[in-house]
């Protein structure tokens, strides 16, 4: 009986410690996603063409 108690108990933290890293993760997406978009503003202005031959060779 106290073994099943402590099982439930174990879960319950597992389960919020799960929703607390989802949650964590949700507002990193919205943090990348919000700095994609700054970055897409900022290049709105760029003339046709540019970027089309770069180089990223190591």
């Amino acid at each position: 009986m106290v073994g099943a108690q402590t099982a439930r108990m174990q879960l319950a933290a597992a389960a919020m410690m799960m929703m607390r890293m989802n949650a964590d993760n949700a507002a990193s997406v919205v943090q990348i996603i919000d700095a994609a978009q700054q970055n897409m503003a900022s290049l709105a202005n760029v003339s046709a063409g540019v970027g089309q031959n770069v180089n990223i060779s190591v």
